[in-house]
């Protein structure tokens, strides 16, 4: 059997090696071994341990034994259960007669021991045990309720607070070790506190106490409560009123055993000893304020205890009262069009579970008392902390703004309480979140999908009633086709006449961006602002085109403008809303924002204010409002309410389709292949000018008609083609002088924004290249993005670790890209893990294009494939694209052959590609 030692050991390749050396283990002269953790630190090594756990990256628990995916499941349960307070305190005694408190789960609860069980089958196949000396019934000695309790000791001895004074008891209990109670008057002090803990067993009693409260007033001023026991061991348990267990002959032998167990309860319930004392001859008669504090403190501790208590259906169910609204539409002139959220007026109401009353009624139904009040046939409780909370809500102004009426109409509900909705509101909510035909305008060059064609409508319908759009599909179903029909769409409107619109987009997607408006929209006219020589002052256009960065270094003449709309790509790039980027692109005004992103959530959801802000300010109200609201309630209590919620009032402003949504798959080929472009940097275009110039001049000196000259300037052209093709991929390659920064090619730019979007989606890529050396660059930059190294599959791998990647790749969730030789990946390979197939540099031979990418394109393939195909503009890659694009009929028979072609054009024809 392993020990928890060697389990850790044997795991020691997931755990920091400060986790690992504070672990020791030592063997006295008989052979007992034990684990010290941290030496004399046990408590802190345990809590980096649990800091490590939590905060395990998600391929390392993909990848961890057995044994480390229970530590880290019990470590959850210990910060869950020391969260809610689930925790109770453990006496125990050393062989020296000294005492030491172990902080466990209380068990109780059901999903406490059902995950305990399920993380034990763990250690169990890991062969991990627990010896304990002990023999009280109490203490479990499986090995999940050790670890954990262990974890919760450890946090309580971090978090405990030092006294003033000293307090043997109190250091037992919060900073650990143990003591002896062998002082003078100190005898008696574990016996007390294991009386006081004895409570807490209550589930293990055999005579398990039943309560009965009984409504015996029309105006809940008295309260009877009745006390039985049930028999636990019983063959058929059945009621035992207490009064009897005194009087009947039958319950003399076990008359002492019930009411020691009773007895045992009266610290917790102390209306048990009045009870006992009077031989429960009588009911116990309560108050309002007395059965009142019961009802508050007694009962869920009673409940916790699993002791049962029967209630009149009046009890069942306590209101309390909440501040609620009435929502009536308001009555415009029919001149103008007004905002959803201006045509919403409210009345304040207060919600007594599904009836709302007026404030005035409510007033006279409490007379300002406080306690529990009876309200028709329940009984509400109101406190003087409700009624503050009332009135504050009533006599605030901003407490009800356009933006949570709004809100309010969407869910139904304001601050959970039921509100009432007049069948006007309902209309125009219904009229909302209906879609109308629009149609697409003519001058755009594209037949949009119907999904398309919806997401279109819906942000135009969002944008005439005066809303922000979030468009949050997913990876390739065409958000930037959506958003340029919409912009041409506003053009055709004339709402571009005085105003313009702006796109802000990362850099490395400025280029493709301004490909597809031409392709699209060719009469929307683009001005692109970027790079030192940018001028405002030139602008005449429709569109002005920009980056982050320069929105950042630019904000004040930008914010000075008049914006008919602006549109931002990548929204991810303002998730964090206290950065200077993120605070320039929300400062922009406009009629109307849309925000594009595949992932809209990254980490928290912090990061979708932050952009829903951008497109509706302050329909979410602060970032410290939505915290306490919604970022809180959601991710650390996991309250589905409260995320259901969030969806109703956020959904008519976001838009999310997915690929896996066969509603959407029905509209999708099987394989969308789209050309994306990036720009040279100018450090690229200035050594692609010179490189051009100088082998342009050394081919034109060769007799293009000279057939003995003929295959040394074919090899020329191609070996020219060559080294123009390193410098587009990244000026490093041609100089081979290590210069590795990503800034200084504009494909590699391209490149890693779209690695780190497809890394946020959970998804596959495999990138395809023609060089060994840009493999090997790839891996590099890749790894420093996104902190995780990818796969590297080229000629000089052996035929094992060919098939060990391919079998990583396709099995393990954390390798996500594969960078793969053209030559050596080309073919024979089956990768339908990868959704996206990405060809850094092309081939220009379309049949080996199709070969390689068949790689995850095959049978076995259930996901639609993404295939993206790099293009540097104003190169010699745009144009010969552009020939193989309009003469693939002629490709088909030449090109297929390699690119030999380009090196048997003429000279002039060469001037046209490469110049």
């Amino acid at each position: 059997k392993k020990t928890v030692y060697d389990a850790l050991k044997a795991t020691a390749g997931h755990l920091p090696m400060s986790l690992v050396s504070d672990i020791s283990l030592t063997i006295d002269r008989k052979g007992k071994a034990s684990v010290v953790l941290g030496k004399e630190k046990k408590a802190n090594c345990l809590v980096d341990l649990m800091a490590y756990l939590v905060d395990m990256p998600s391929e390392k628990v993909a990848d961890c034994s057995a044994t480390v995916f229970a530590f880290r499941a019990c470590c959850l349960l210990a910060l869950h259960l020391a969260a809610k307070g689930n925790v109770v305190p453990v006496i125990g005694r050393r062989g020296n007669g000294s005492v030491m408190i172990l902080w466990s789960p209380f068990m109780t609860d059901k999903q406490t021991t059902d995950i305990l069980s399920q993380t034990d089958a763990f250690f169990q196949q890991a062969n991990v045990v627990v010896e304990t000396a002990s023999k009280a019934k109490t203490v479990p000695t499986s090995v999940a309720w050790f670890v954990t309790s262990c974890f919760l000791t450890a946090l309580v001895h971090l978090s405990h607070k030092a006294l003033t004074w000293s307090s043997k008891v109190y250091e037992m209990f919060f900073s650990g070790g143990t003591y002896p109670f062998n002082d003078v008057g100190e005898n008696n002090i574990p016996g007390a506190i294991k009386s006081w803990t004895d409570h807490l067993a209550a589930p293990q009693l055999r005579y398990l106490p039943v309560m009965m409260v009984r409504d015996e007033s029309d105006d809940g001023s008295e309260f009877l409560l009745d006390l039985s026991v049930i028999d636990s061991q019983a063959a058929e348990p059945t009621e035992i009123r207490l009064c009897d267990v005194f009087t009947d002959e039958v319950y003399r032998l076990s008359k002492y055993g019930i009411l020691h167990d009773v007895s045992l309860l009266s610290p917790l319930v102390p209306a048990l000893g009045d009870c006992l004392a009077h031989e429960a001859r009588q009911s116990i008669t309560m108050d309002n304020a007395g059965f009142t504090q019961f009802l508050l403190d007694v009962v869920p501790a009673m409940r916790l205890l699993g002791i049962r208590l029967l209630l009149p259906k009046s009890l069942q169910h306590i209101l309390r009262p909440k501040p609620s609204v009435s929502l009536t539409a308001r009555h415009d002139d029919g001149q103008s069009f007004l905002r959803l959220d201006q045509l919403l007026q409210f009345d304040w109401k207060v919600a007594i579970g599904n009836e709302l009353i007026s404030p005035d009624e409510f007033d006279r139904l409490l007379g300002r008392a406080e306690g529990l009040i009876r309200f028709k046939q329940q009984y509400i409780y109101v406190t003087a902390d409700d009624l503050k909370r009332i009135e504050k809500a009533f006599s605030s102004r901003t407490e009800m703004t356009p933006a949570r009426m709004l809100q309010a109409a969407l869910s139904g509900e304001y601050k959970s309480a039921k509100i009432s909705i007049s069948p006007e509101v309902r209309a125009l909510i219904r009229k909302w979140t209906t879609l109308q035909e629009v149609d697409v305008p003519k001058e755009v060059n594209a037949q949009l999908r119907p999904y398309q064609k919806r997401g279109y409508e819906w942000m135009y319908q969002n944008m005439r009633l005066g809303f922000g759009s979030i468009l949050a599909d997913d990876m390739g179903l065409g958000k930037t086709l959506q958003v340029i029909t919409l912009l041409q769409k506003m053009k055709d409107d004339g709402l571009l006449d005085k105003k313009q619109a702006i796109v802000v987009a990362p850099t490395g997607l400025l280029t493709n961006w301004l490909a597809e408006l031409q392709r699209f929209a060719p009469s929307l006219s683009v001005l692109v602002y970027h790079g030192a020589a940018r001028d405002l002052r030139a602008f005449d256009a429709d569109i002005l085109l920009t980056s982050y960065g320069v929105v950042r270094s630019d904000v004040e003449s930008l914010k000075k403008q008049k914006w008919a709309v602006v549109v931002i790509d990548e929204a991810q790039n303002i998730k964090n809303e206290a950065t200077a980027q993120s605070k320039a692109v929300r400062s922009l005004k406009a009629d109307t924002h849309i925000a594009m992103s595949g992932t809209p959530v990254e980490n928290r959801l912090s990061e979708y204010w932050s952009i829903m802000d951008f497109a509706n300010k302050g329909y979410l109200g602060t970032i410290k409002s939505f915290n306490s609201d919604f970022a809180r309630p959601i991710q650390q209590e996991g309250n589905t309410a409260c995320a259901e919620r969030f969806r109703q009032i956020t959904a008519p402003m976001m838009m999310r389709r997915l690929k896996t949504d066969k509603t959407i798959i029905t509209d999708l080929p099987d394989k969308i292949e789209q050309d994306e472009f990036a720009s040279l940097t100018p450090q690229q275009a200035a050594i692609y000018k010179q490189v051009l110039a100088e082998s342009m001049k050394v081919i034109e000196g060769y007799d293009e008609d000279d057939r003995t000259q003929l295959f040394k300037r074919q090899g020329l052209i191609l070996q020219m083609m060559l080294a123009l093709k390193q410098i587009c991929n990244h000026p490093a390659q041609y100089l081979k002088d290590n210069n590795l920064l990503p800034s200084l090619s504009g494909k590699m730019e391209m490149l890693l924004d779209l690695v780190s979007a497809i890394n946020d989606a959970g998804e596959k890529a495999i990138i395809f290249t023609q060089f060994k050396e840009m493999g090997d660059m790839l891996v590099k930059f890749i790894t420093d993005a996104i902190g995780v190294e990818p796969m590297f599959l080229h000629g000089g791998c052996t035929l094992k670790q060919r098939k060990e990647m391919v079998t990583r790749f396709q099995n393990n969730r954390a390798d996500r890209f594969f960078v793969l030789s053209l030559k050596a990946a080309g073919t024979g390979l089956n990768l339908t893990a990868a959704t996206h197939v990405i060809h850094y540099d092309l081939w220009w031979n379309p049949a080996v294009e199709a070969q390689a990418t068949d790689r995850a394109y095959r049978i076995g393939q259930h996901q639609n494939v993404m295939v993206h195909r790099f293009i540097t503009r104003n190169t010699f890659e745009e144009r010969i694209n552009d020939m193989i694009n309009s003469k693939r009929a002629l490709a088909d028979m030449t090109v297929s052959a390699g690119e030999s072609w380009i090196g048997k054009l003429s000279n002039k024809q060469l001037r046209e590609i490469f110049g």
